[in-house]
């Protein structure tokens, strides 16, 4: 999904440029709504794990390989706005270290990794905690199903952008094909990636989740004067 220098024009490349820009603009305005003392060191552990994950590939299907992109797995844990954040320094820091996606193509890679897999994402997580019950196993399959949906979506945005403005000497259909059907199995192990992960802090920390605040209560620890007091018979 990393698009490389030159894979897309200039004009193209600028247009979705300044996309990013007024993106990632709008998302620091919002992000000051979403973090506090507490949860702003989850949104930097957020990014980091997104940078180490998005470093592993695992196979997918004839010979071809998949990487965590993190945008709804980041706007469920930390919100939205801040997930935006979050996988736009990821790809920022992977151009500038390993050259991972292009310079000139950033643009491009923010558009469609960062923009699109939260607003994808996370709308979609949101739309379907409204007809779910409020339960944690409810909050965990729509993780799923959002993150699934999530990246053939970005596949999507980024073959719209190769028909406009793509050099490469390969026809849109075949672009097409080979971007949405392979990332759609990617979707897949994106998908278990991000239910897991959202499962498993709302098994210690459910009141860090920023996508089931309001849905479950926080853990609260009794002390033993509570205890007792339960235990004891009441008294006439």
């Amino acid at each position: 999904m990393h698009v490389p220098d030159g894979f897309i024009d200039a004009p193209v490349s600028i247009a979705a440029g300044a996309v990013a820009v007024a993106g990632v603009g709008i998302a620091l305005r919002g992000a000051r709504r979403e973090l506090d003392d507490r949860t702003a060191p989850l949104a930097g552990l957020t990014a980091a794990f997104v940078f180490a994950a998005q470093m592993l590939n695992f196979p997918v299907a004839s010979g071809t390989s998949g990487h965590l992109l993190g945008g709804t797995l980041a706007a469920i844990l930390v919100g939205p706005y801040t997930g935006i954040l979050c996988v736009s320094v990821v790809l920022l820091l992977q151009a500038l270290l390993f050259a991972d996606g292009g310079l000139t193509a950033l643009g491009v890679n923010i558009t469609t990794m960062s923009l699109v897999t939260v607003v994808v994402g996370y709308g979609l997580f949101r739309l379907l905690l409204r007809v779910l019950p409020k339960t944690r196993a409810s909050v965990s399959a729509a993780s799923f199903v959002a993150a699934v949906v999530s990246v053939p979506a970005a596949a999507v945005a980024f073959t719209a952008i190769y028909a406009v403005g793509g050099t490469a000497d390969v026809s849109i259909a075949k672009v097409a094909t080979a971007m949405i059907g392979v990332h759609v199995l990617i979707g897949i192990g994106e998908a278990l990636i991000t239910a897991v992960t959202v499962s498993s802090v709302l098994a210690v920390r459910p009141d860090l989740v920023y996508g089931a605040r309001g849905l479950m209560k926080p853990l609260k620890l009794r002390t033993a004067g509570e205890e007792n007091a339960d235990t004891e018979p009441s008294r006439a």
